[in-house]
């Protein structure tokens, strides 16, 4: 099992910034892509950015050249440091990790609870 809790998150105007992490925990063999994810309201969960094990990072089209993932494979955490926010950035965002409970397991996802990031106009 993998527990993953997101901090980060709160109220900032629009053209502003704020970093997110996601810190990864519990039993298992190994953690492979770690990003994330958002939801608005009435809208479907779509991929921000996630960042392979060993670092290759992938985006939404919405959000490159703004947003910047990352991760710290030692601390099993993954970041998200999102600039020049614009109201349409205002959603729960997800962290997710796929992981594998053994070396020879397929990996799962798992999903945090969410953090709320609102952006103001």
């Amino acid at each position: 099992q993998v527990q993953l809790v997101e901090s980060g998150g709160g109220l900032v105007q629009a053209g502003g910034s704020l970093r997110l992490s996601c810190a990864a925990s519990g039993s298992f063999f190994s953690i492979n892509a770690m990003g994330w994810y958002r939801q608005a309201p009435g809208k479907q969960r779509e991929l921000v950015a996630s960042v392979s094990s060993d670092g290759r990072p992938n985006y939404g089209d919405s959000v490159k050249g703004r947003f910047t993932i990352s991760r710290d494979n030692a601390k099993n955490t993954v970041y998200l440091q999102m600039n020049s926010l614009k109201p349409e950035d205002t959603a729960v965002y997800y962290c997710n990790a796929a992981a594998k409970a053994y070396s020879y397991s397929v990996p799962r996802d798992y999903w945090g609870k969410g953090t709320l990031v609102t952006v103001s106009s």
